[in-house]
């Protein structure tokens, strides 16, 4: 396979794999506030599928390391994701919800960090330009927001759990045409990952990337609600989430030039700082313009923290703890650490509304304050050898 044939694949994957997440988290909320949860009860959820990351991400990137395989589980992982969605119209009440949302989140959490590793061994090979692959991710994000905003104007909220088992089933479709690279398989045991979590630039990476997460829980939670209880509506608020992914395209078009000018730790950087900005405005205001305005930080908050994520592990662990480690970072900084904090993230918007936001602005000041010394301690190469 050429290089623009696996771009052309690995586009097709991020697209399906994110007209999913397009369903997912903007408007699965409101599926949750159909079927009576309260705020609290949703933040409750919403921090039952980051912990399960904590287990589903070092378990699968694991199974990844030590057999060497990539597609085929991330076929199954898609495959069972679909099929488990599709119990949750079944369901009502808050105990049973929980309990299948950890179920559920478990393959589907697992699939995208294995994916990315995926992604970056094809980029490597081929030389391809990581940013230009994903971006067609962000571009199906976009799509499924601003077209779902529209349409849930005249579809019941209740439809929501058919179109995420469709999307996951055609991501699991589009697994199958990857490229099938492999590590070398480990018949014993693969590499241990222990000297890794003792790294302590390692860790000071994590902890910059968790800090980063936890300032966008009251964003993935409750932007939605609090945008329509402002007085937007669903087409406006898919609009609004969609912007903000036109931002990260735009980053992600020209993302070799940016990450060879800043470096990744930089990156990190700079996406503290605009976490600082976006959600100090977002907790002040619902000014449509400011609003709109602050969403295109997205390009910072997110765009920038995950190319500069992906090029850390990249640059910075061997390739034979690959996807442990790019696990052992969704488990920690993409699971842990926003799952613990999104319970009190529900409590801060029952008491303080859109106010909840400020306190996400502390948090990113601290995540770029550890980035700063990111910059300082990370020479550029592997922290650390097989």
């Amino acid at each position: 396979m050429n290089g623009s044939a696996a771009a052309l694949r690995l586009g097709l994957y991020y697209a399906a794999l994110f007209v999913a997440v397009g369903i997912h988290i903007p408007f699965w909320p409101l599926w949750l506030q159909d079927r009576g949860l309260s705020p609290s009860e949703i933040g409750l959820v919403a921090a039952a599928g980051y912990l399960t990351r904590l287990a589903a991400s070092p378990i699968i990137g694991h199974m990844a390391d030590h057999s060497g395989e990539r597609r085929r589980l991330m076929i199954i992982l898609a495959a069972l994701a679909a099929g488990l969605w599709l119990i949750f119209p079944l369901l009502h009440g808050f105990s049973p919800i929980l309990v299948l949302s950890v179920i559920a989140i478990f393959p589907f959490t697992g699939l995208i960090p294995l994916g990315d590793t995926l992604a970056m061994m094809v980029v490597n090979r081929h030389g391809l330009d990581y940013g230009r692959v994903r971006l067609w991710g962000s571009l199906a994000f976009i799509a499924a927001a601003t077209l779902l905003g529209k349409a849930l104007g005249d579809w019941p909220v209740t439809a929501l759990p058919f179109l995420l088992a469709a999307a996951l089933l055609v991501t699991a479709l589009a697994c199958r045409g990857l490229p099938d690279l492999k590590v070398i398989r480990h018949e014993d045991r693969p590499p241990p990952v222990l000297p890794l979590l003792r790294n302590p630039v390692f860790l000071l990476f994590v902890a910059t990337s968790a800090l980063n997460q936890m300032a966008h829980t009251v964003y993935y939670a409750f932007a939605t609600i609090s945008w329509k209880a402002a007085g937007l509506s669903d087409a406006v608020i898919g609009l609004l989430w969609s912007e903000g992914v036109v931002a990260e395209i735009v980053l992600f078009a020209i993302s070799n030039r940016v990450v060879a000018r800043v470096g990744p730790a930089g990156l990190l950087l700079v996406a503290g700082v605009g976490g600082v900005v976006r959600w100090l405005v977002l907790g002040t205001t619902a000014s449509l313009p400011l609003v709109a305005a602050a969403q295109l930080l997205h390009a910072a908050t997110f765009g920038c923290a995950h190319l500069g994520a992906i090029h850390f592990i990249t640059r910075a662990v061997p390739q034979g703890l690959s996807a442990r480690a790019q696990g052992i970072f969704a488990a920690i900084a993409v699971g842990l650490a926003p799952g613990l904090i999104t319970p009190f993230s529900g409590q801060l918007y029952e008491r303080l509304g859109g106010g909840a936001f400020l306190a996400m602005a502390g948090m990113s000041a601290l995540s770029a304050l550890l980035a700063w010394h990111l910059t300082r301690r990370w020479t550029g190469g592997h922290v650390m050898e097989t």
